[in-house]
């Protein structure tokens, strides 16, 4: 039964006015003509009168809406479907769900727009289980879904993975007749993509009706798969058979294909940028972001720096691709201006911006930097930003500022495990593992649970304290953890074992590993080399090769070095002719800096020189760095050979003005020599550039304790002890 509308005498026709300025969009003034209509004493008792007053209400703050509900309610129209399908509406676009479930569940008429409205209310604010159930529920009532529920529900089980789920809705779309809509079919589509791509690819090819979202959508699943050349395929058949206009979104699923195999095709990315250039799509802001990141994974900074100065738009996204590519590429100088160019421009910096300039200042050894960004975190109250607070803490760490980092590390309330292993990674960066192992054991008292990043660092602090004891504690923390058939933490285990000077344990744990890689091999050979054993390190070469794995730049290094330490000068002069006779094997610094040491510890002073020579400069522009010319220095200390000591002198203080070591091999030299004024002058440069001297010192094990025997200490205990085993350890060597 309808209901006339009641007015006091000759009042204005408020509804027309309501409906012309809802038609207008003047929200607002809909609500102000209803206040002004019931001052007036006018009241509607139409329902449908109500529907533009309501539909206002999505503009305002809720309390216009319950207003509204109240009177309604005390109006008795409530229980009309249309009115409490607007009620109901209005209170899911206002995110008070609970209230839309009250009139819902106290409606005696439900139509299929009541269902409608619960269910894409439920599953348009991402509560998907919910949003299905009442789907089934109103199927069971017998409600007729619309087509955005019906995406919305493929959608939910899209997002929970639920492919039983999935088949089932698929089932209902064909047998309801909704499978002909495109919407419905990309939906579909979009569910199988992140299912099975080998199930979405048959569905593509049933479908009649394909647009650019369906192809989108098959060019993202393969992305996604890591199948980027069947992406790349699909794309190049979409521009070849289909006249569509392209947009942005389906360019940056392209450009991430192009990220995937541009290592193994050359010149792809920029093919795919002059695509870009070609249809317009560079003036896209999200294209040209992409564009910058895909340069930077190719390491062409120059490429993505021009990319990025060719943009018309940026935003605090550009900025941190651009920085990020000079970060990664090790451009660190760089990356501070830009920083400095993107605060001129009013960008504020963000999370991904601080951590990235977080990782310049662990580079830079810079403690200013470290301190700004840290102030930087506080203006912007980031401090519960859990990735900053553990990126600041590791980079006041690696810029062996531990105070600052021990004192951030004791301030956070909330440690997890990331943050325990940083703190315990940063004292053993310092030289402090004592200090880590402490906090390995706060760790386990405050419960938190190590992962094998935590036993890593666990035991590179026993590498460093030597002590077995401690240890063999570490590798029954690993075991007790499940985390010692890990390839990477059995490693770790069998150098910690050869820095403590166990190599028959480092043996044991090598032969325990399941899954060896290469690192592992090369990890054993050092070993052997380490402990004095080269002939096993060549032995175990043999045998890496015998399992068909070949020899990176590391496991080279480390049957160099064994060579070397070891006096096997035939087979290590040997070993590096292979080497540059193998074209396929690109020689680096470290590789000539350890043959120079080689020869200068067999005394071949003359052929080291001339090696040295010969990497002025090495391919690629290197030059010998300062440890090639220091193990000619230190052997020239022992050889007596002053003449070519000089000339090693002037490269490695040129090189190294900062470090101590050159200083004291120069200044022995000269001594050995009887070059007081030499010897004089060596220390007068060291107090004139404020050389720190670091003190030489050997660790012995007495009874599975490292004992610490600092040269120089006349207050040790077993001083008198001491001196009488090194004289006879020096006539044994016959040194002076």
């Amino acid at each position: 039964m309808r209901f006339p509308l009641i007015s006091s005498s000759g009042p204005p026709n408020w509804f027309s006015r309501i409906k012309d300025s809802s038609s207008n969009g003047k929200w607002q003034e809909i609500f102000t003509h209803y206040r002004e209509m019931k001052k007036d004493g006018a009241q509607f008792t139409e329902p449908s009168y109500f529907l533009p007053i309501l539909k206002a209400c999505f503009g305002l703050p809720i309390k216009h809406g319950e207003s509204i509900h109240a009177y309604l309610f005390k109006q008795g129209v409530e229980s009309f479907s249309s009115i409490g399908n607007s009620i109901m509406d209005f209170y899911v676009k206002s995110g008070a769900f609970n209230s839309a479930l009250g009139i819902f569940d106290s409606m005696r008429g439900r139509d299929s727009v009541s269902w409608n409205i619960m269910i894409h209310g439920r599953l348009g604010q991402g509560a998907f289980e919910e949003g299905l159930w009442l789907f089934m529920q109103g199927r069971i009532a017998g409600f007729e879904p619309n087509i955005a529920a019906l995406v919305l529900v493929v959608l939910a089980c899209r997002s929970l993975r639920a492919s039983h789920g999935g088949l089932k809705i698929h089932g209902y779309i064909i047998v309801s007749g909704f499978w002909a809509i495109v919407s419905v079919q990309n939906s579909l589509l979009s569910m199988y993509a992140d299912i099975e791509m080998v199930v979405a690819r048959k569905l593509f090819d049933e479908m009649c009706n394909r647009d650019l979202i369906s192809w989108s959508v098959m060019i993202g699943g393969y992305v996604q798969s890591g199948e980027a050349r069947v992406a790349f395929q699909f794309f190049r058949e979409m521009v070849s058979e289909n006249k569509m206009e392209l947009d942005g979104q389906i360019m940056i699923s392209v450009i991430k294909a192009c990220i995937q195999i541009m290592v193994n095709v050359i010149g792809i990315g920029r093919s795919i940028h002059g695509f870009v250039i070609h249809r317009g799509l560079n003036y896209d802001l999200f294209v040209g972001n992409s564009l910058v990141d895909m340069y930077s994974k190719d390491h062409d900074t120059e490429s993505a720096l021009k990319v990025f100065r060719e943009m018309p738009r940026r935003n605090v996204v550009s900025w941190n691709s651009l920085l990020s590519a000079f970060v990664s590429n090790e451009k660190y100088s760089e990356a501070l201006l830009l920083f400095d160019s993107m605060w001129k421009a009013g960008i504020e910096a963000d999370e991904v911006t601080l951590v990235n300039l977080l990782q310049t200042c662990k580079h830079l050894l810079d403690p200013i930097h470290c301190k700004a960004i840290h102030s930087i975190i506080i203006r912007q109250a980031y401090e519960t930003n859990d990735l900053l607070i553990n990126s600041l803490i590791d980079a006041y760490a690696k810029g062996n500022l531990i105070a600052f980092a021990w004192n951030l590390f004791s301030q956070t309330k909330r440690r997890d495990t990331v943050i325990w292993s940083t703190m315990i990674a940063g004292f053993v960066h310092c030289g402090m593992p004592d200090e880590a192992i402490a906090v390995f054991q706060a760790m386990n008292q405050a419960q938190n649970k190590p992962n094998a990043v935590t036993v890593l660092n666990l035991l590179d602090a026993c590498s460093v304290s030597a002590e077995l004891k401690r240890s063999k504690s570490a590798h029954g923390i690993a075991i007790r953890r499940g985390l010692a058939v890990d390839v990477a933490v059995g490693t770790a285990i069998l150098d910690m074992y050869s820095k403590c000077g166990a190599i028959e344990a480092s043996e044991r744990v090598f032969h325990q590993i399941p899954c060896k890689n290469i690192v592992s091999w090369s990890a054993m050979i050092a070993a052997y080399g380490m402990n004095g054993l080269p002939h096993q390190a060549l032995a175990l070469l043999h045998k890496m090769k015998a399992h068909c794995l070949k020899p990176n730049p590391v496991t080279m290094l480390s049957v160099l070095s064994a060579c070397s330490h070891g006096g096997l000068i035939e087979e290590g002069l040997s070993f590096f002719k292979e080497l540059v006779q193998d074209h396929g094997v690109e020689l680096k610094l470290e590789h000539y800096s350890c043959m120079v040491d080689l020869l200068a510890r067999a005394g071949k002073l003359e052929i080291a020189m001339e090696l040295v020579k010969k990497m002025m400069p090495l391919p690629g522009g290197l030059k010998p760095g300062a440890s090639a010319w220091g193990s000619l220095l230190s052997a020239c200390r022992s050889h007596g050979n002053i003449e070519l000591g000089r000339d090693a002198v002037s490269q490695v203080l040129e090189m190294k003005p900062s470090k101590s070591a050159g200083y004291l091999l120069a200044s022995n030299m000269y001594a050995a020599g009887g070059l007081w004024v030499d010897v004089a002058r060596m220390r007068w440069m060291v107090r004139e550039r404020g050389v720190r001297v670091v003190t030489g010192y050997s660790l012995v094990h007495v009874n599975d304790k490292a004992c610490k025997f600092v040269a120089g200490d006349k207050h040790h205990p077993f001083i008198d002890e001491l001196y009488l085993v090194t004289e006879q350890l020096h006539s044994c060597m016959n040194m002076n």
